[in-house]
């Protein structure tokens, strides 16, 4: 494996202003405005030197494509030094084509059921998803094995949460579009259940007591 990095390390190289890291890795939305120039940029991307050694993530869409970046291991989920150099790369490949990364274009989503026992419920989870556990979180994190879905993280609870809400899900933003998310979110009805965390994260909920966290690499090294 390559040498282990923190998001921190890898905002702080140079290279990669294209690559917010939020919650399942560094992440960069290139908009092309074609399907057809997607697929070209995608093209490019699969030629480049060694570039099956390290896989990205690509999600093709009409309007851009999206990259994601991460190194997975059986002890470990998270950037190394080969991500910045495929990071690296992938934006050399876009100023070629003439495109323009996006940072507020790109977000993960995380969803957190809470228990008195998680382990009463992980295999529930497993079975319904056909997900399997994270390597180097097996008792707390279950992760589609195709990288399509949103990751499960189990919250071990004492009591129910606040209001009775059944619903947590977090939402990872890179840190500039996060105070801008959780205003947007009060102004559509929501409310500030918690900001001590802030800026790793922001909670909110709904009405109903449903709560989201709106998520951040920050302070998180």
């Amino acid at each position: 494996m390559s040498e282990r990095i923190t998001a921190r390390q890898f905002a702080e190289a140079g290279g990669v202003e294209d690559w917010p890291v939020i919650g399942d890795g560094a992440c960069a939305f290139f908009r092309t405005g074609s399907f057809a120039a997607g697929a070209r940029f995608v093209s490019a991307i699969s030629e480049l030197p060694g570039v099956d050694a390290h896989g990205p993530d690509v999600d093709l869409r009409r309007d851009g494509v999206t990259v994601r970046l991460v190194t997975i291991a059986d002890d470990y989920f998270g950037m190394t030094q080969r991500d910045v150099d495929v990071a690296r790369a992938i934006s050399a490949v876009a100023r070629e084509q003439g495109l323009v990364a996006d940072p507020s274009a790109v977000q993960n989503v995380l969803i957190v059921p809470g228990a008195a026992d998680t382990s009463e419920v992980m295999p529930f989870w497993r079975a319904a998803l056909g997900y399997e556990p994270r390597g180097d979180s097996p008792d707390e994190d279950l992760v589609d094995p195709h990288g399509r879905g949103p990751a499960f993280w189990f919250e071990r609870m004492d009591e129910p949460r606040q209001g009775g809400g059944a619903i947590h899900v977090a939402v990872w933003v890179p840190y500039e579009q996060a105070e801008a998310r959780v205003a947007a979110a009060i102004a559509a009805g929501g409310h500030l259940v918690r900001d001590e965390f802030a800026p790793a994260w922001w909670t909110l909920a709904d009405a109903a007591g449903n709560e989201a966290d709106i998520a951040t690499t920050m302070t998180r090294d």
